[in-house]
């Protein structure tokens, strides 16, 4: 599967979301949750220092918005666009919410769950799949948990 214009304007927006996480002290992630029709209902990024709440991830706090904004937490028409591979926790939640759709920028060799460690969000054993669509944006996405991480050590 390709990114449509869509999911490129969308990373643009997570990308921005990463860039205040990483402003924030926060691991440089962010993440947008589009619905059927491609608009924006929900975003978010890395709030896990902020909160003290080790459930903070972009993908979790975008996910939350959304279902806040729409009234419900099916949110099986969406598309779920984040800077960094979903990890166990995030995509077990993309799971849980029905979303249909993942488009991610960088993968995640230690710890991604759609295809590099493990492919949790297409396993044919599990009741819901999503489609899956990595790479989009892929350097500048690893360019800013790179930046971040040197800068810490």
């Amino acid at each position: 599967m390709t990114p449509d214009q869509r999911d490129v304007d969308a990373m643009r927006r997570a990308l921005a979301l990463a860039a205040e996480a990483a402003r924030a002290g926060e691991v440089p992630v962010g993440a947008v949750v589009l619905d059927g029709a491609g608009a924006a209902v929900g975003e978010g990024r890395n709030r896990r220092e902020t909160d003290a709440d080790p459930s903070a991830h972009a993908e979790i706090v975008a996910m939350r918005a959304a279902a806040r904004a729409r009234g419900r937490w099916n949110l099986e028409d969406c598309t779920l666009v984040v800077t960094l591979e979903p990890c166990l926790m995030c995509a077990g939640a993309l799971l849980q919410a029905r979303i249909g759709r993942l488009v991610f920028g960088a993968w995640d060799d230690k710890a991604g769950a759609a295809g590099s460690l493990y492919d949790v969000v297409r396993d044919r054993r599990l009741p819901y799949r999503a489609e899956v669509v990595g790479g989009v944006a892929e350097d500048e996405s690893r360019a800013l948990l790179r930046s971040f991480f040197e800068e810490r050590r």
